[in-house]
């Protein structure tokens, strides 16, 4: 919002255009109550000063109530437009974090993982400054480009000099407020990344402390190079100082005080602005009441030309004064807004090429790649994959981590744009499909499933409810699940808290392969579908996959494991540009090209028979890393 009135706020904030209509009105009515009842003061205070025969009340009935009713309808108009602000603020804050949210929801998963705690920072607390702009600094604003032309008409009319001097000396603020705006350029830009930094550290805390408590690593230590009792003097003198080790809780620290030190600095400042301001408005009014002064001991004017200029004067500068004030407290809200609008408005280079909405009702689920390449920091990954994902086969993408594999997954959903090749689906590119309706083909399972607050039935239909029982519990028994529900009372009416708080991390991962495997979906994409699986509950759930294959659906996989491998019709090496820094499991096969393709035939299909054995969540506590909220995407269909 570099702009005092930014054209996008009044687009994405419907309430903010009427509150700016409504504010024009009442600042109209404000300049008019201004000058009426200044010229019924002044009138009054020169007749009574000049004509000792009319020094009675009686006398001045009809000025003394247009001044009245000047003043109460000029407070009457400040209140109601003061209390239509706060409440236009509010309507607008919350009108723009629900916008930025949905916005936020749309980005590409690379970008909105590294915008996820601007993202946070906006739409939890940072917007909420955009009610002192639209409480204090527009009002003062629109009253500013009313008040000082009309008013210093009238004073010019019935005195020219004072006119005069005002017009020289009206430019001066907003000169001395550019010179303070462009002292304080960037300071709430840099209060807002600082706050960014600081919430984006302790998130990171927050979802590392067991990590950090388990390794005794949750408070500050000191790491010397010997030990204080085995050091003489002069050994202890020449290791120097102990230097303190690096904390997460002095880190935090750190940041907090970086904060504090910035806020400070933007309120001293804006305190400071005020304060010239304040002064040199007072030294112009002066100026005004000298002259005005000097003329009438001499004569050389009337006494209500002159008591109208010198009561008028002060209004003439005040607006101005209370924009230059009121503008630093608003300049977190704008710094935020502006973080909101790039959002809401991304640059149309960055943006992906607009959807056709082609409509396809009835998808055979034949997917090709075609030279497939995507940027990463390194080159691209993945680089010149081709692969072909057909009805009724198990295709599986394998490689070195790092290597595109998530990422083919992404650019096949349409999620990422690739900057070389294409992804089609029966002949059709995938940026030219109607995202809601092909999406309701897909059963996606990333890396790290989503799970939302509420019953595990809910969680359970996210990708759509399941055709019947009997398919849910062909899921449950595929999984194991159903073991699991065996210990919870409740059953699926159970109810976990955010990312499936409540549950183990294998009982997450067989919930979410669940909802995969029961969602009638005729594209099945899965990654990493048996992390955190023992042998015996992986076994079950290929088993599962290989029968959904023959059922017609299109199986894809991204996986490692040799297990997972043995059940593919279909295995296809990705590569990237650069060195991969784990190697994957061998494969057989062409390694020219971006892919390579191992026949069924040469493994053994029966190692994913169904073993007898109750299945038990696997020890591994790691846990990939993935677009956390990408299966509740693709179920917008």
């Amino acid at each position: 919002m570099a702009r005092p009135v930014d054209p996008r706020l009044w687009r994405h904030a419907r309430s903010a255009r009427r509150y700016l209509g409504l504010s024009v009105g009442l600042s109209l009515l404000t300049t008019g109550c201004i000058v009426v009842g200044a010229l019924a003061l002044a009138r009054v205070l020169a007749g009574v000063i000049t004509e000792p025969g009319q020094r009675t009340i009686g006398s001045w009935t009809a000025e003394l109530v247009v001044f009245a009713l000047a003043v109460l309808c000029r407070v009457a108009a400040t209140w109601w437009q003061s209390r239509l602000a706060h409440r236009a603020g509010a309507q607008v804050v919350a009108e723009l974090e629900t916008a930025a949210l949905a916005a936020g929801a749309q980005l590409p998963p690379r970008e909105l993982e590294s915008r996820r705690t601007e993202l946070a920072v906006v739409v939890g607390s940072g917007l909420s400054g955009l009610r002192a702009y639209l409480a204090g600094y527009l009002p003062a604003l629109i009253l500013a480009c009313l008040v000082p032309p009309v008013v210093l008409a009238v004073i010019a009319v019935h005195d020219w000099v004072s006119g005069a001097i005002i017009a020289v000396t009206l430019p001066l603020i907003p000169i001395f407020m550019i010179l303070i705006g462009l002292l304080t350029q960037g300071k709430s830009a840099d209060t807002l990344t600082a706050t960014t930094r600081l919430s984006d550290q302790l998130l990171d805390l927050f979802a590392g402390m067991p990590t950090l408590r388990a390794l005794g690593r949750e408070t500050g230590r000191t790491a010397a190079g010997t030990s204080e009792r085995a050091v003489t003097a002069d050994a202890d003198h020449a290791a120097g100082p102990e230097i303190p080790a690096r904390s997460m809780a002095g880190r935090v620290r750190e940041l907090g005080d970086t904060l504090h030190h910035r806020t400070m600095s933007a309120l001293r400042l804006a305190f400071l602005s005020s304060m010239v301001l304040e002064m040199l408005a007072t030294l112009c009014v002066a100026l005004v009441a000298v002259s005005i002064g000097m003329r009438l001991v001499f004569g050389h004017m009337g006494l209500h030309a002159g008591l109208l200029a010198l009561i008028l004067a002060p209004e003439v500068y005040l607006p101005l004064r209370a924009v230059g004030e009121r503008f630093h407290a608003a300049q977190d809200g704008m710094a935020a807004a502006e973080r909101a609008f790039a959002v809401l408005e991304p640059d149309a280079d960055a943006t992906p090429a607009a959807r056709a909405g082609t409509t396809h009702r009835n998808l055979l689920g034949h997917i090709e790649i075609r030279d497939l390449g995507i940027t990463a920091r390194d080159g691209h990954a993945p680089a010149g994959l081709t692969a072909a994902f057909r009805p009724g086969e198990v295709t599986v993408l394998t490689g070195p981590n790092g290597c595109g594999k998530s990422t083919a997954l992404q650019a096949v959903l349409g999620l990422l744009t690739p900057d070389t090749g294409e992804v089609t689906v029966d002949g059709t590119p995938v940026p030219e499909l109607d995202p809601d309706e092909y999406w309701s083909y897909i059963a996606w399972l990333p890396q790290r499933p989503v799970l939302i607050p509420g019953t595990l039935r809910a969680n359970l239909e996210l990708l759509g409810p399941p055709s019947g029982d009997d398919q849910i519990e062909a899921a449950c028994a595929a999984t194991g699940f159903g073991a699991v529900l065996d210990t919870l009372p409740d059953r699926w009416d159970t109810v976990v808290g955010t990312g499936g708080i409540g549950l183990s991390l294998g009982q997450r991962q067989r919930l979410a392969l669940t909802r995969t495997l029961a969602a009638p979906r005729s594209i099945l994409l899965l990654d990493e579908p048996t992390a955190h699986l023992d042998d015996a509950s992986e076994a079950t759930v290929l088993a599962a996959l290989v029968d959904r294959a023959r059922a017609g659906a299109t199986v894809v996989v991204v996986a490692h494991r040799p297990s997972v491998l043995a059940i593919a019709d279909h295995v296809v090496e990705v590569h990237a540009d650069s060195a991969p820094s784990q190697p994957g499991p061998a494969v057989a096969g062409d390694s020219g090209g971006g892919s390579a393709r191992l026949d069924r035939s040469t493994r053994a299909s029966d190692r994913c028979s169904e073993p007898g054995s109750a299945p038990h969540d696997s020890s591994d506590p790691s846990e990939p890393g993935g677009w956390p909220i990408a299966d509740v995407e693709v179920s917008a269909g």
